[in-house]
């Protein structure tokens, strides 16, 4: 009962991982930016920490594990989903050819499109 109490007492980690992953997938850029600014207050606390601050956040990390690991898949998908649009925006541009020499674009299908 008392692993409960404290993810109750401080579940500051936990929530803010997984809103920043719910901020993320919506493209909420205010919010993502006063989440980092959270995780910016977070880093500082922890560096004026005692033993027992340090404890707390250890196990406020342990507890949000499962939620990092989402927001690093939230994440990836994120930035893949910009270099495809950032390919897009210069193809369309013309300052690239689709197929052609860059080594980002690799061709996964045998061409004829339904594969």
């Amino acid at each position: 009962m008392q692993g409960g109490d404290q993810s109750r007492v401080h579940p500051a980690l936990k929530e803010l991982v997984a809103e920043a992953s719910r901020s993320l997938a919506r493209l909420d850029a205010g919010r993502l930016e006063e989440l980092a600014l959270s995780c910016q207050q977070l880093n500082r606390n922890l560096a004026a920490a005692d033993s027992e601050g340090r404890s707390r956040l250890a196990l406020q990390s342990r507890e949000a594990a499962g939620e990092m690991a989402v927001f690093a898949r939230v994440l990836e998908a994120s930035r893949a989903n910009l270099n495809v649009m950032n390919r897009l925006r210069e193809l369309h541009r013309g300052r690239l050819e689709y197929g052609g020499a860059d080594p980002g674009w690799v061709r996964t299908e045998s061409g004829y499109g339904d594969d």
